[in-house]
Parts: structure tokens; C-alpha cells; sequence
């Protein structure tokens, strides 16, 4: 099984050409450490906020995605969930330095384990689960909180082109035990949870046509959605757990993984299953809607591939 090795520290990290990701996650690790969560997030949130002036385009794209998926709010309405979106991706910048770089024990007093039974009873089985999360924008805090609460799994993934920074984020993606799969080692990830271990994956983006169908997700009738939970799932014969692991009104993360859908999945049938993933994965963005990435171009495919796009337009 090829799991992606841990890359070494060597001396030609220490170019000068690499002294600006040095410097970047060094004051990020140095600001996340020394002050408190309290005005870690409003120093989050006041960047996000801050970013609105030059993501005019990103602002487009969240509004367009908005208006698709709920046609019955308000321009003003849309105002407001596009400035909290904002704010909430300043804050992931922040949230990403506290996943990597706090010690544990200062990580478990920001996270509330709300219901997390699906995977502990599957832990208890020695049971595969295919671990169904959103990008939510607090994604990296998820994935460490699971493992924080003794519950590791592998994530897929791809190293970063810059060898100073996959150094860095390669670390803080395998604190306290997690994993990591090359995304495209399909073979290895079926096999770690054959082997009862758990796989991170995320079926909520439009990851074009290849191995995709079109199927309802919130008011768009024909999404492009991926099949490959339905080959994970089918080929490992593993469980399957939506999960989730929002920020709350307290600045504490609510990890929850509750329900264990396998049994209601239709695996032979993957329209019927994409449909099914995507009302899951709607129920776990409307948890806390102003914290998914609503700035990635959602809707972007169409069923006839020789048609423009007109959604965006």
C-alpha cells in the first residue's frame, strides 16, 4: 500500500528562495501561540473582511452560487451571507495555524465532541467507514479534531508543489495520527478501509464529468456530482458517516458523526446515490451555511459538455 511518505527536512529547504513560506508560517505559528482564541477571531474575521476590497470576483461567484441554490433570498439577504462568508475565510487562515501548530491540549478546549457514536461503534466493530465531509472553510480543524478524539483516518491528498511548504503542511495535516493518500491512489484507499480504518472524503464539489452525474443539490436540478463514493463504498464495502465539525456561536467546534447511511444507500444505482449524498451534504452545510466554501464555482458543469455554461454568466 502506497501511503504518501513524509517528506524530510534538507539542507536546500534553507534556499533563500524558500525564506518567505519560512517567514509566512512562522509569524502564522507565532500569532496563533501567543494570543487568545478570542482575538484570533476577530483578527480572522477582520481579515476576511478586509479581503471583500479585492475578491470582487469571488464575491461574484458566492453570490451567483447563493442565487442558485436559495432563489427565494434577498438581494439583502445575500449581502449579509456573502460578508460572513467573507469573514469566515479570513478566518480559516487562522483556523489552519491552529491546526497545525497549537499543541493538543490547548486544540481539545476549543472542540465539543456533540455526537461522534456512528464512528466510535464502527471502531468498536473494526469497520471500514468512508468519512463523507463538506469543504467547509474550518476543514483542517475537522480533520484534527476526529483524530484528537481518537479517531484518525486518512486523508486524500496533494503534495503542494513548493517543498518548504508541503514540509510544513504535511506536518500539521498528520498531527495526533492522521494519514495521508495520494488522491489519485484509489487502490490504497479502498484498502485502508478494508483494513477497518477511515477515509476523509469529500463529495460536495463539481469535480467536472469524468465519473460524475446530475442530480438535485439544494434548488439546482441537474448538479454535477461525483460518483466516487458510490465505487469507494461499493468496491470496500465499507460503512459510510456523513460528518461535520462547524464552529459555534461559543468559538468551539461541534464535532458530530451520528448517522451511518450504508444500509439506505443504493451503491448499484449511482444516480440514486448521488441524489441521496447530495441531501446528506445539504443537511450538513445548513448547519452553519455561512462557513462552506460558497466561492468555489459549485454549478459549473452542465449535462451537455458542448454547451455554455450560462449560470455564470
Amino acid at each position: 500500500m502506497k501511503i504518501d511518505k513524509k517528506p524530510d527536512f534538507t539542507v536546500s529547504l534553507l534556499h533563500p528562495k524558500y525564506w518567505g513560506v519560512w517567514f509566512g508560517f512562522g509569524l502564522l505559528a507565532l500569532i496563533v501561540n501567543l494570543l487568545p482564541y478570542s482575538l484570533l477571531f476577530k483578527l480572522g474575521r477582520g481579515l476576511g473582511k478586509f479581503g471583500m476590497r479585492f475578491g470582487g470576483k469571488r464575491a461574484q461567484i458566492a453570490r451567483r452560487n447563493l442565487e442558485l441554490a436559495f432563489p427565494e433570498k434577498t438581494p439583502s439577504e445575500l449581502d449579509a451571507f456573502i460578508e460572513e462568508n467573507f469573514k469566515n475565510s479570513g478566518m480559516a487562515l487562522i483556523e489552519t495555524g491552529i491546526t497545525w501548530f497549537w499543541p493538543t491540549w490547548r486544540f481539545k478546549r476549543i472542540l465539543v465532541a456533540q455526537d461522534i457514536s456512528a464512528l466510535e461503534r464502527h471502531e468498536a466493530e473494526g469497520k471500514g467507514v468512508l468519512l463523507c465531509c463538506v469543504h467547509a472553510l474550518n476543514l483542517e480543524i475537522t480533520a484534527r479534531a476526529f483524530a484528537v478524539l481518537g479517531l484518525p483516518g486518512y486523508g486524500a491528498y496533494r503534495p503542494h508543489s513548493n517543498p518548504a511548504y508541503e514540509f510544513i503542511q504535511y506536518r500539521g495535516r498528520t498531527r495526533n495520527g492522521n494519514k495521508l493518500i495520494y488522491r489519485t491512489d484509489l487502490k490504497s484507499m479502498i484498502r485502508v478501509m478494508r483494513q477497518g480504518h477511515r477515509l476523509f472524503y469529500l463529495p460536495d464539489q463539481d469535480y467536472g464529468h469524468n465519473k460524475s452525474v446530475f442530480v438535485p443539490f439544494f434548488a439546482v436540478n441537474e448538479t454535477c456530482t461525483t460518483t466516487g463514493t458510490s465505487i469507494l463504498a461499493y468496491t470496500s464495502k465499507c460503512a459510510i458517516v456523513p460528518g461535520s465539525g462547524f464552529r459555534n456561536d461559543n468559538g468551539q467546534y461541534e464535532i458530530i458523526a451520528n448517522q451511518s447511511i450504508e444500509d439506505e444507500y443504493p451503491q448499484k444505482d449511482e444516480v440514486a446515490a448521488a441524489a441521496l449524498m447530495n441531501r446528506y451534504v445539504e443537511q450538513i452545510i445548513l448547519r452553519a451555511p455561512e462557513q462552506w466554501l460558497w466561492m468555489h464555482k459549485r454549478f459549473k458543469s452542465v449535462p451537455d459538455e458542448t454547451q455554455t455554461n450560462s449560470r455564470y454568466l
